[in-house]
């Protein structure tokens, strides 16, 4: 029903663009929803109320708090699809990711909450009345919320969105959840002994560890995660396939969504080229990635003296040096200057050291001219960078 509502709705949108597309699917599956939890509420927590299970009625309010989370969904999906303007330049396609991040800690409260009737109930049992229309509900509920897990889980892989995917693994948690207190209900008349809140405080541990899972994904995305390999990969092959280059490195990519992705790339070319020419070559590149991969590409260009014997002289010591402080090491960006006034020769380049590389600036320098041959010959212009790719 639910795909067959999608693909009525996008027959009436007047766009091919992905995104609208996107976020009025988004839109679509956050009133179905609506419709599908507040159903939910009212049947559980009417049941839950009648056979007095603390565990019925929490899973009720864990409806309602879907409902609530739903509303959210529609209206970030509305405030996501606003263009870009003078205060966000960026867009405003994050609203999506911080409302996941809402809907992870709303989780996390219901989890607080679940565990604390439940302990209450297993300090203070209570008789439960056993009632077949209890299991029924329980049963359509399961139902319920397993057909919302898979569409949810079906456009959210579609469309790429945290917020979907929020609904998701909301929808998979209560199922779990709807599980153990239906296998409660039937299972406590038959031993004899009130399972409720103890069910209820394995519902809660569920919530909170998938609280974690989605909480752990929905901030790497805010703080900036690296991106995939194969987008890097994608990267470089359009890159080198320009013949003016001859090597890329440093290439980062950062996103505000389906619609904003900028990324930055080293590339190194002849110096005895000339700077229109490489301009030229390089706005090329940029345009190809554009059209191939929707990422707005700016290019920083490392000119590379080639054939140049005292330029290789001089970084092969250095790397030499290099190498015996540290096989994790590497350089890029050399480039070699001759100070008149001091006589030596000055290195400009890149340290490339992993993260987990904690001396400072002056303590690898000191270090690396305690290896080099002749450093009386030598001063250091040196950055120090992680690996970006």
């Amino acid at each position: 029903m639910i795909t067959w509502l999608v693909q009525t709705r996008m027959k009436k949108i007047k766009s091919d663009d992905p995104t609208t597309l996107r976020y009025a699917v988004g839109r679509l599956l956050g009133w179905a929803g609506i419709g599908f939890n507040f159903f939910l509420f009212l049947s559980k927590y009417t049941i839950g109320v009648l056979v007095g299970s603390v565990a019925i009625k929490g899973d009720a309010i864990n409806n309602l708090t879907d409902f609530m989370s739903n509303i959210v969904s529609i209206l970030s999906f509305r405030w996501a699809e606003k263009p870009a303007d003078k205060e966000h330049p960026y867009g405003h396609e994050r609203t999506e990711t911080i409302a996941a991040l809402f809907m992870g800690m709303l989780i996390v409260y219901l989890g607080i909450e679940m565990l604390r009737q439940s302990v209450e109930k297993i300090l203070s049992p209570s008789p439960v009345h056993f009632e077949w229309a209890a299991v029924v509900v329980l049963l359509l509920s399961i139902s319920v919320k397993l057909y919302m897990y898979s569409y949810n889980k079906k456009f959210a892989r579609i469309y790429n969105s945290d917020l979907l995917e929020a609904n998701a693994v909301d929808s998979r948690n209560d199922v779990f959840g709807t599980t153990l207190v239906l296998v409660s209900t039937l299972v406590s008349p038959l031993i004899g002994y009130d399972l409720d809140g103890w069910m209820g405080v394995i519902v809660s541990v569920i919530i909170f560890y998938s609280a974690w899972d989605l909480l752990k994904d929905v901030i790497n995305v805010l703080l900036g995660e690296a991106p995939s390999m194969d987008t890097i990969n994608e990267m470089v092959d359009i890159i080198m396939a320009n013949p003016v280059v001859i090597d890329v490195h440093d290439i980062a990519i950062h996103s505000y969504g389906p619609r904003y992705t900028y990324a930055t790339a080293h590339v190194e070319v002849d110096a005895a080229l000339s700077l229109p020419f490489v301009h030229a070559e390089v706005d090329r590149i940029e345009r190809q990635v554009m059209r191939d991969m929707r990422i707005e590409l700016v290019t920083h260009v490392d000119p590379v003296l080639l054939h140049d014997e005292q330029t290789s002289n001089a970084e092969m010591s250095l790397k030499k040096a290099i190498e015996s402080c540290s096989e994790d090491w590497t350089i890029q960006d050399f480039r070699l200057e001759n100070d008149k006034s001091s006589g030596k020769q000055v290195l400009f380049f890149d340290l490339i050291v992993p993260y987990n590389e904690k001396r400072s600036l002056s303590q690898l320098k000191d270090l690396i001219l305690k290896k080099i041959d002749h450093p009386e010959n030598y001063s250091f212009e040196m950055r120090i960078v992680h690996p970006y790719s």
